[in-house]
């Protein structure tokens, strides 16, 4: 009883403390680098509401929370992930890890593919017939250990790297998570902190920044000046998160999970999930998205509910294989589906 006490006193003080720390990221959206940075990975904690950053393991922690990535059940893992994202785009993720005495190394790649864009111009506002293909890409490299059998860490450190026509910008970004298993002393609770994307400003340069024009201080006449580019920062954002497993009996297991995500460029959210597990085969999944800064003029487009479903097809192969599916509405576009296919070793 002394422990369930501690522990709604805590849930109180994290209400309390997450009511205060809205910090009007809202008023920023759009204003950030590297957006690409923000899409979540994976289908499963994708179709959990990405509540579960306390207990997430293996190598969707990569961009849940790294500090899970040295929990994964098998030595050596490779993932890839494909998101049918909206507007014709898509997210590939392809990463792999292994574990070692001293922890786990995990390789990640995240591709942003937004297709082939016509270049249009004041006389050709159709089209030129040039055509430009913009390359958004994330290269990662994950350290986790785990500490104790309660306690993990871990750390990403991601190149990001971004181009179109004849200008690029690549930057280096930051992530840091804690999970605490047990928390609290009770069994399977557990306790999740991530901070995200932390780093320096991202400016874009290039030979497409050179644009004819007449300098008034100049006597030259018509000459080639660059456009001096801005510099924007990245989208941080702090999260702190909950989870509880029940083991109903032998073969029905039941988690439920929450967090709160600070944004410093757009909505903080609440997120909320829940996992069904039969016999560790078969998984049902769902989750929802909420913003309380929203409103009906300025809705978040990813506040609603996701579903999703996973098969482990580990009990029939040498080769643990899952396979992870989850649907995402998005507010003025088609929703967002996720695959997702997880083998270890």
């Amino acid at each position: 009883m002394d422990q369930l006490k501690r522990l709604f006193c805590f849930l109180i003080i994290i209400a309390g403390t997450a009511s205060q720390v809205f910090g009007g990221g809202e008023n920023r959206a759009g204003t950030n680098a590297a957006p690409e940075l923000q899409i979540p990975v994976g289908s499963r904690y994708v179709a959990m509401g990405g509540a579960d950053i306390a207990t997430s393991i293996g190598l969707e922690s990569v961009y849940w929370n790294p500090a899970g990535v040295d929990f994964a059940a098998n030595s050596a893992n490779v993932m890839f992930s494909y998101r049918k994202h909206f507007a014709d785009m898509s997210y590939d993720y392809f990463a792999v890890s292994s574990k070692f005495d001293l922890g786990t190394i995990a390789v990640s790649f995240r591709d942003l593919n937004v297709g082939n864009i016509n270049v249009t111009t004041m006389d050709n506002p159709d089209g030129n017939g040039q055509v430009i293909t913009p390359t958004y890409f994330i290269l990662g490299l994950t350290y986790a250990k785990a500490l104790t059998d309660r306690v993990s860490v871990g750390v990403n450190v991601n190149w990001i790297n971004e181009s179109w026509a004849n200008v690029a910008a690549s930057d280096v970004s930051f992530d840091f998570g804690v999970q605490y298993r047990n928390l609290f002393a009770i069994p399977d609770l557990a306790l999740g902190i991530v901070v995200k994307n932390l780093g320096p400003s991202m400016q874009y340069s290039g030979s497409g920044l050179w644009v004819q024009a007449t300098d008034p201080s100049s006597a030259r006449g018509l000459t080639y000046l660059q456009v001096g580019a801005g510099s924007f920062e990245l989208p941080s954002s702090v999260s702190l998160g909950l989870s509880y497993s029940k083991q109903l009996d032998v073969d029905n297991k039941v988690s439920v999970a929450g967090s709160f995500v600070n944004n410093n460029f757009s909505y903080d959210n609440i997120c909320v999930g829940a996992e069904y597990s039969f016999k560790n085969i078969a998984y049902l999944r769902a989750g929802y998205l909420y913003s309380p800064q929203s409103t009906t003029d300025t809705p978040n487009m990813y506040q609603n509910y996701t579903v999703g479903f996973g098969i482990n097809f580990g009990s029939f192969s040498d080769v643990d294989i899952t396979l992870d599916y989850a649907y995402i509405p998005v507010k003025y576009f088609d929703a967002n589906q996720s695959f997702t296919i997880r083998m270890g070793f």
